[in-house]
């Protein structure tokens, strides 16, 4: 630990839970590392836990979509703008964006120009659709922190500073988790066939993605009698939301809602049919058989198709460079479709190549992110870096 009497201010601003995770280890490493720190900017109960008081509430940066945004603006300009000026009173050491980059990176921009060391803690897809930001990136940041191994490589060709972390959830997920054990933490049945769905955290993503994983859990409770669905959900809200969905579409489905315990979820189930996201990531890294499955609003998805370059959209395939587990978007997301594929990847030869490719890759992300990113940080917050 740094032994020092000076106060060190430090800015973070996460816009969703996977980024209030992050925030919370990073500032659990920086505490470690310094010894008298002072957290300023907004984040969820994680944050909050290690000593955050959020300047707005986090939720109502939780919007993903382009047309979805455009709902929205209005809070969000207003929150944008009170955020800068904030911390432009409050001169932190450094400011720390935590993913979302189209909020995240104007603030960057505004307090960079302001002599305000800045860094981005994941990268925005960069390498993967609208390239051109990365001349906007530059304006806004001096460091990038990478969780994926390739995107290190991007930031290189265009001389900005970038280091790869590794990712939090490979330091923090076991290599091996074990499904017997998992099932008894959550009092399962340790015979019975359970599928787990996860069709998001926030409230459209539900609201776009429910009803299909409804309709698919159905069709596959009728092909596979006895099979117990369970949904990990992340608030009270989004659980009677998926109820009320379900009572619905599906009211005889044997499903159980779970409050929070997603991971213990994912361990204790035989196959996962998730929405599109870091969650892809968990369920990768816990090694279980899935589905990713993603519907955009029809505006954005027109929007975003021109400009995508990746060859995926999860990270598992990311990851693998190949197409290891079943990604289906838009009109392709389908009740037939999404059982046909499900069934298909939990074949036992199948699942058990799966195993050992996730088990390589999870191994090359275990670099020990929290700590390597606090460190990063703490250089950049010294006087003349």
């Amino acid at each position: 630990m740094t032994n020092t009497s000076s106060v060190l201010r430090v800015a973070l601003i996460a816009g969703e839970h996977s980024g209030d995770l992050l925030g919370a280890g990073l500032m659990r490493a920086l505490k470690q590392q310094h010894a008298a720190i002072e957290f300023v900017g907004v984040g969820g109960p994680l944050m909050a836990a290690e000593g955050l008081q959020s300047l707005v509430p986090m939720e109502d940066l939780a919007v993903m979509g382009l047309a979805e945004v455009l709902g929205s603006l209005r809070k969000l300009l207003a929150h944008r703008k009170y955020i800068v000026q904030t911390l432009l009173d409050d001169r932190p050491a450094v400011f720390i964006g935590i993913d979302a980059p189209d909020f995240n990176l104007p603030i960057a921009k505004r307090l960079k120009a302001q002599g305000i060391k800045t860094m981005h803690y994941v990268s925005p897809s960069v390498w993967a659709w609208r390239q051109g930001r990365i001349k906007g990136i530059k304006q806004s940041v001096d460091h990038v922190l990478c969780l994926l191994p390739f995107e290190k490589a991007f930031y290189d060709q265009h001389d900005l500073p970038a280091t790869f972390v590794g990712h939090p959830l490979a330091d923090s997920i076991p290599m091996e988790w074990q499904q017997t054990s998992a099932r008894k933490q959550l009092e399962l049945d340790p015979q019975q066939r359970i599928i787990a769905l996860l069709p998001g955290s926030r409230g459209d993503e539900i609201a776009r993605m429910g009803p299909s994983f409804l309709q698919a859990a159905a069709l596959y409770q009728q092909r596979h009698p006895g099979t117990q669905f369970i949904s990990p959900m992340i608030s009270t809200a989004r659980a009677e939301q998926f109820r009320a969905l379900q009572q619905q579409i599906a009211p005889d489905l044997d499903l159980l809602l779970m409050d929070g315990k997603s991971r213990e979820v994912m361990a204790a189930a035989d196959g996962l049919l998730l929405t599109s996201g870091t969650v892809t990531l968990e369920a990768m890294l816990i090694k279980r058989p899935m589905v990713v499955a993603y519907r955009f609003n029809w505006l954005s998805y027109h929007i975003i198709k021109r400009m995508f370059k990746a060859p995926f959209f999860s990270l598992p395939n990311l990851l693998a460079k190949r197409e290891v587990v079943p990604e289906l978007l838009q009109q392709a997301v389908t009740p037939a479709n999404l059982v046909q594929a499900l069934e298909a990847q939990m074949q036992s030869g199948y699942a058990a190549e799966q195993y050992q490719l996730f088990s390589d890759i999870h191994k090359s992300l275990q670099q020990d992110a929290d700590v390597i990113a606090a460190k990063v940080a703490l250089t950049l917050a010294q006087p003349g870096s």
